[in-house]
């Protein structure tokens, strides 16, 4: 019987399996985020990371949602493989850079007493172009557009942070009922490789609160590029303000955005270990 050891951390809820890939890499990883992800059933997560070696920085990130289906970035998950990389003695450095399919992210450690208490990362540009988000749209951004789902119209502003995001505005993300709605958006024919969305109600021009429906994994109690969609979307529709601090509150707990007049954006929130296991597999 082979076993997979494994580490479960989080950042602010928005939980992973992560597999120290430095010197063996498992042989099939989107079997193991199915079958190591289900709550209850199994370890329990919104997927699988691997913490792999890198030619062009000090670590490589894959990470695979909890349906198997591989993801190209995870702002919370990043953060994680920053304190995991410090923590576990892979690197003494408190600037790192970590190769991702959606490019290079740099991070900055937040260590205090040889512990990692937040981390900043780089996140790069908003994409915005139709075609590379992608989304079916012939203007040249899809901002604050009318769309029909399940009969009702909700408006729209599609935003790529490596991955593609329908940030739509509510008055009240509480009554979203978002396990109903969030699949129908999930899967609109307009985002050809489906799609994350968030439901955003702006508090003050510094704080909006959300909520997400994650592709391949549903409700998570946080998503990072999530978060910074949100921000960017605000700042595009005249909601919040460039260039200033936005905290974003979400089911776990919050994170704090920055988005630049060139739609540069920070983000900086925790990481947490939770514990460290082995999962037995059947074959």
């Amino acid at each position: 019987m082979k076993t997979v050891r494994f580490t479960k951390m989080h950042g602010v809820g928005n939980d992973y399996i992560y597999i120290d890939c430095m010197k063996e890499t498992p042989a099939d990883p989107a079997y193991l985020a199915r079958v190591m992800s289900p709550r209850r059933f199994s370890v329990g997560s919104d997927g699988v990371v691997l913490i792999c070696p890198s030619d062009s920085c000090d670590a490589k990130m894959r990470m695979f949602n909890a349906d198997g289906s591989e993801g190209k970035m995870c702002g919370n998950a990043i953060r994680c493989v920053g304190k995991f990389l410090y923590e576990r003695g892979y690197t003494s450095k408190t600037e790192l850079t970590v190769e991702t399919l959606s490019g290079d992210r740099r991070l900055t450690l937040d260590v205090r007493d040889g512990k990692v208490v937040s981390v900043s990362v780089g996140m790069g540009r908003a994409i915005l172009a139709p075609s590379e988000i992608p989304v079916l749209f012939r203007g040249d951004a899809m901002i604050d557009e009318p769309v029909t789902v399940d009969g009702a119209e909700y408006r729209i502003t599609a935003v790529s942070m490596g991955n593609p995001h329908a940030v739509t505005f509510v008055p009240d993300v509480g009554s979203v009922e978002i396990d109903k709605i969030g699949p129908q958006f999930e899967y609109l024919p307009i985002f050809p490789d489906r799609v994350n969305t968030e439901f955003v109600r702006v508090l003050s021009r510094d704080r909006i609160e959300m909520r997400v429906w994650e592709r391949g994994s549903g409700e998570t109690l946080a998503c990072g590029t999530g978060a910074c969609a949100s921000v960017v979307a605000s700042v595009l529709n005249g909601r919040c303000d460039a260039g200033v601090p936005v905290t974003v509150g979400l089911l776990g707990g919050e994170l704090v955005i920055t988005c630049s007049a060139g739609l540069e954006v920070t983000m900086t929130g925790p990481a947490e270990f939770v514990f460290d296991g082995e999962f037995f597999l059947d074959n």
